[in-house]
């Protein structure tokens, strides 16, 4: 019988099973939602055994290495490539009634941490790129952001607000090491008198200790740092490239006694996977020396939701339904809802059982729920910084000085 044989029909093409990449959070690199053409990996029966070196290439700059299963070490790694950008604006602004503060400050875009819940990921897609592997693997610093924020800082126009530093992307993920982008932005916020408040998963925060100890000193700076799980074996999984679980509880020591007021930030709580774990990362947090905490539960907005389900699939597939059913149950029926006052804690009989779980667990630690934490910081000693003109004479600046203590309302949730 030829292989013309009308009546023999061709084998269909085999979609490629997912497979975890070692060191890396997305198990695929995902389309953005505004490609005009969509490519799907399949297996059309032919082997391939080069490999493209320009992307995949071992990488070890990071907190802590991946070490997972057989199905990881087959996976080639991924290469992180940083991209110089120069932008045209630093400070970002919101209106949001779900967050405390109104300013935040992002030295990079994407995030070499990869954790694969990163609710930013969306945003490589308004570069062209995959909110999956691109996301975590081609990272944009900033370059000019401490002259952007010279210059923002130095308008007589300029009123003080507290400034959230590193809120979308990680300013201590591990490019940071060589860039050192957050550490000049700091000091200028240091030379300023400028309040400001960080959330990190990175122990490389240490390293501003001076800086930041000083402004803590005049109640212009504070601290938390996000903790998802106290396993490891989830955590090289969920966010490859941050610090280790314990590495972040030695970290909260070590701010904590330089005199840095540090929170715990219990995010994101994932049913089934990391919500086991509310309790005892309190009771850790607190023990570090955490003073107060805050959680958020598991947001899946746009791209987030196919990469969390593709990474359910390849990590926990005996009980992604579960996951997902649990999600929705708390979301109104579906992935995510992004309605104010909704989207950080979810509702229903689920999303409230959470929230009982952790007031009762903060209560009895003796710890508080983080609300209200930028009332504690000072804006009144903040003076304008002076630039330079391209005369190369010093341009002058008005001193500003404003009352204002930040937004005291709602919850300060960074994650």
């Amino acid at each position: 019988m030829s292989d013309s044989d009308p009546h023999i029909e061709p084998e269909p093409f085999i979609q490629s099973p997912l497979k975890a990449r070692k060191g890396r959070g997305a198990v695929t690199n995902l389309q953005g939602r505004y490609e005009t053409l969509i490519r799907e990996d399949i297996d059309d029966g032919w082997l391939h055994t080069d490999t493209d070196t320009a992307d995949v290439e071992a990488d070890s700059s990071c907190d802590s290495p991946a070490t997972g299963g057989a199905e990881q070490d087959n996976a080639p790694a991924w290469k992180t490539k940083v991209i110089e950008e120069r932008a045209k604006t630093i400070l970002s602004r919101n209106q949001s009634p779900d967050v405390p503060f109104s300013i935040s400050l992002n030295p990079y875009r994407g995030c070499e941490h990869g954790c694969i819940y990163c609710f930013a990921r969306p945003t490589h897609s308004y570069l062209g790129l995959s909110p999956g592997l691109d996301f975590e693997s081609k990272i944009f610093a900033k370059v000019n952001a401490p002259e952007l924020l010279r210059q923002e800082l130095a308008k007589a126009s300029y009123m003080p607000e507290p400034i959230a530093l590193g809120v979308n992307t990680d300013a201590y993920q591990p490019c940071e090491r060589d860039l050192r982008l957050t550490r000049r932005v700091l000091e200028v916020l240091h030379e300023c008198g400028h309040p400001l408040a960080l959330i990190s998963k990175s122990s490389l925060i240490e390293r501003d200790i001076d800086l930041l100890a000083d402004m803590a000193s005049r109640r212009q700076a504070m601290a938390a740092v996000t903790i998802t799980t106290l396993d490891p074996a989830v955590a090289r999984t969920l966010e490859p490239r941050a610090a280790a679980p314990a590495r972040r509880l030695r970290t909260i020591r070590t701010l904590t006694d330089a005199g840095i007021p540090v929170g715990v930030s219990v995010a994101p709580i994932i049913p089934f996977v990391t919500d086991p774990d509310i309790e005892r990362i309190l009771a850790a947090a607190a023990d570090a020396g955490a003073i107060n905490a805050g959680y958020v539960m598991l947001r899946l907005p746009w791209e987030v939701s196919p990469l969390f389900r593709q990474w359910l699939e390849a990590h926990f597939p005996d009980r992604a339904a579960r996951v997902m059913n649990r999600v929705r149950d708390m979301r109104g029926g579906k992935d995510y809802d992004s309605s104010f006052g909704k989207r950080m804690h979810g509702e229903g009989i689920w999303a409230d059982l959470i929230r009982q779980r952790f007031e009762k667990a903060v209560t009895r630690l003796g710890i508080g729920l983080r609300s209200g934490r930028f009332k504690g910081l000072d804006t009144s000693q903040f003076h304008a910084p002076s630039i330079t003109s391209a005369a190369g004479q010093p341009a002058s600046t008005a001193r500003v000085k404003n009352k204002k203590t930040g937004n005291s309302t709602g919850q300060f949730e960074l994650f």
